[in-house]
């Protein structure tokens, strides 16, 4: 939704915490129909999937055109695609892509132009609480089509692996954002386990001499004569070529804001367990005070009492033992 805009952890937005209490202006749904469409609206504990709204400005050319479509078949089915044109500039003014947001329920959108300043430009950027949070735009310099490489797809809704290879992406501010956006961007459902089978999509960046590269590859599982399979990666498409420019970040306060977590959602430390680095689970036991008086040790044969009687001898001298009988 888009209230909801960074992924690696649920997270609540401020209009949830603001409308926790009744709000005696708020209009009253007058039929079912409208009650269960504000219901699907309303913030969330554990948000839906996010959608993305893909969009072209004034000015396309036919790269930006054909790369939308491509985009748009790897988000679908949880992206909506203009058709028409949309005279607006976002770094300018972004009322138009809040309103649109609004009204489709999008998080996420995507913004294609073409100019002679910026030619091929693609804008990818996310929402919170229905105004923009990020926007970084990227420059298309080198770009094939899905139906440029004539092979097999992958199905529609295939949740993809996500690979980021480059030191930039690590220790640049502004290539950390970008890895953020693409993964809130790329990454699909939320799902609890996935089968050998459905791990065939695999979409690698790699950030490189300043450029951004993205390539999509399909996984085939080969006999190999053993119990693992043999993996081969074969290019599906689209694959791009991308140079950073403008780039619109958040304020590390409002940035902050958007991973909050509402307390339901938050784990309930339990006492007395820890971890090690390895993920090693470690618990303290307490115990009561133990009396050793009545503790029963092991018998030994060595330690039994003899028979017989200890012959006292005279003051100063060492005790003697007696005779045993046999």
């Amino acid at each position: 939704m888009a209230r909801f805009s960074l992924c690696p952890l649920p997270t609540v937005s401020v209009r949830a915490l603001a409308t926790a209490s009744k709000n005696p202006f708020k209009k009253k749904p007058k039929t079912k129909r409208s009650k269960r469409f504000l219901e699907s609206r309303a913030p969330k504990l554990t948000e839906d999937v996010k959608s993305a709204m893909i969009m072209k400005g004034g000015n396309t050319s036919q790269t930006i055109t054909q790369a939308l479509k491509d985009i748009y078949s790897l988000k679908k089915p949880n992206a909506v695609l203009y058709k028409k044109k949309n005279i607006t500039r976002p770094f300018e003014d972004s009322t138009s892509l809040e309103f649109f947001s609004k009204k489709t329920d999008c998080s996420l959108f995507l913004f294609g132009s073409h100019n002679k300043k910026r030619p091929n430009n693609l804008i990818f950027g996310r929402m919170f609480d229905f105004h923009v949070l990020d926007m970084i735009e990227l420059g298309i310099e080198k770009f094939t089509s899905l139906s440029d490489i004539k092979v097999s797809k992958c199905p529609e809704g295939t949740k993809p692996m996500l690979v980021f290879a480059g030191e930039a992406f690590d220790t640049d501010n502004e290539y950390k954002r970008l890895k953020s956006v693409l993964i809130d961007f790329f990454r699909g459902p939320t799902v609890s386990a996935v089968r050998l089978a459905g791990l065939e999509h695999v979409i690698h960046f790699t950030a490189l001499d300043g450029k951004i590269f993205m390539r999509s590859y399909r996984c085939l599982l080969k006999k190999s004569g053993c119990r693992t399979p043999r993996i081969e990666l074969e290019e599906i498409g689209p694959s791009f070529d991308f140079v950073l420019r403008r780039t619109h970040l958040a304020s590390d306060d409002l940035y902050k804001t958007a991973h909050r977590q509402p307390k339901a959602l938050k784990p309930k430390k339990k006492k007395n367990i820890s971890h090690d680095v390895f993920g090693t689970k470690f618990g303290r036991v307490h115990m009561q005070k133990q009396d050793l008086s009545k503790l029963h040790t092991r018998k030994m044969k060595g330690l039994r009492k003899r028979r017989g009687e200890v012959v006292a001898e005279e003051e100063g001298q060492a005790p003697k033992l007696a005779k045993v009988e046999s």
